[in-house]
This record gives structure tokens, sequence and C-alpha cells, in this order.
């Protein structure tokens, strides 16, 4: 693996990022929107639990949800990079598939991680109290889950080849995994069917480890679902068989 090309990879992605103002203003105007406008009117039909709202419930949902897209939308760049023949142009260069993977999972998890922790600063508002070694966990956990997500994406983005495949992406594979993540409800409270496809979903475990952090409650409807040390397992292994099916399938059409 050649760190230069990681390097190269990141830059790139970064600097597309930073030049597309749009772009961050329009991905960060979606949670707010679901924060404020679908949490607070939601938080008048669902009764507060012990003292936390259900805007306070959904917190670590929105910062999921602000991974998720983020991440995705980062990593399937690849598809408008091959239409526009530059993925050909790094496919032929003397790098490894693996530094590939890597350089664009990287930046995906730079990206999102900055517009979720720009989501996180809106915490006090909703009136939770976080200290600052509960901000560094978070911002640790979104960095875990955001590379997940974004190798996710890449392995994603070698199935598809124009970028008309985008809407099939956001529509039956984006969406379903926001909702059946527990950022809006429970997963224990889910049907059975719908509980065990949440449990193969990769961002249910990073919202189950944010809400360890972030919710007062430990137990209850409302408390995560699984252990702290499982999600963080599952993420962490996730993450390695992402990247190492990326880097096989980009070896495969290379």
């Amino acid at each position: 693996m050649k760190f230069n090309a990681v390097y190269v990879i990141v830059a790139r992605e970064f600097k597309k990022f930073i030049r597309e103002r749009s772009r961050l203003i329009s991905t960060l105007a979606r949670p707010l929107v679901w924060l404020f406008l679908v949490g607070a009117g939601l938080s008048r039909l669902v009764r507060p639990v012990e003292g936390v709202s259900y805007t306070q419930f959904m917190f670590p949902g929105i910062l999921g949800m602000t991974m998720l897209f983020a991440s995705i939308f980062s990593s399937i760049s690849i598809i408008w990079d091959k239409e526009f023949g530059f993925m050909k142009e790094i496919l032929v260069a003397p790098i490894s598939r693996l530094s590939i993977v890597l350089g664009k999972a990287l930046s995906g998890t730079i990206v999102s991680s900055i517009q979720a922790l720009i989501i996180l600063l809106f915490f006090p508002l909703i009136g939770l109290r976080l200290g600052i070694f509960e901000v560094v966990e978070v911002a640790l956990i979104c960095v875990m889950v955001s590379f997940c997500i974004s190798a996710f994406g890449i392995v994603l983005a070698t199935f598809y080849e124009s970028y008309e495949s985008f809407s099939v992406i956001m529509n039956f594979i984006v969406m379903p995994m926001f909702f059946l993540s527990g950022a809006m409800y429970p997963i224990k409270l889910l049907p059975e069917v719908l509980r065990l496809v949440a449990m193969v979903n990769p961002l249910t475990y990073g919202i189950d480890a944010l809400k360890h952090i972030v919710s007062p409650l430990e137990t209850g409807p409302m408390g995560p679902d699984f252990p702290l040390i499982a999600d963080i397992s599952v993420i962490a292994f996730l993450s390695t068989a992402f990247v190492l099916l990326g880097a096989r399938f980009f070896e495969r059409k290379g």
C-alpha cells in the first residue's frame, strides 16, 4: 500500500468538499430540519420517558443521519469518477486497490465527521448536557461510524456504472438503512422481521453507541439496545470487511 496515493486521494476529495459550499449547506439543512421540525412535532405525540424528550432521544439518530448521507454521497462520487474517466486513470496507476479504497474511505470519513460534529454543537439547544469527555467520545464514535459507512458506500459504488443509479441507492438502500437503524424508534420495539433486518444494518450499531454516550437513559424503551462493547466490535469488524471487499471488487473490475 502506498501512503502517498492515499494522501492524494484524501486531499483531492477534501478540496472538492471545501469548494462545494452548497453541498455543505444542503447536507446540514436536512438533519436540522428533522431535529427541530420533525422532532418538535413528534415530541408532542410521544411523552417524555424519565425526563428525556423524543427530540433528545432522536439526537443520536440525527447524528447518524448526517454521517449516513455524507458518507454515502462521498463514496458514490466513485460513480461520477467512472463516468468522467478519472477512475480509469487511477486504476491504471501503479498503486494497489487497497490504497484507492482506503483513500476514498478516509476522505468520506473526514467530510462526514466534520458535518456530524457541526450538528453535535446543537446539543445544548435541545436540553442535553454533555461534558468535554462525552464530546470527545462522541467524536471518536462518529469517526468510526463514518469510516464504516464510507467503506460500505464504496462497496456499493463498485456495482454501479452510471449516476442514474443514484435514485436506486437512495430509495432502496440509504432510506431503509436510516429508518431501520434505531434513529426514529427503538430497535427493541420493532416487529421481529424488521428487528432482524435492523441487526444487519451497520448504522444501527453506530447510533446505538452514540445513545450510550449522549442519552441519559441506560435502560428502558428509549435506552440503548446493545452493549457498547458489542457496538464498537461490530463497527470495527464491518469496517475491515467492507474495506477488504471494496479492494477485492475493484481488483476484479480492474
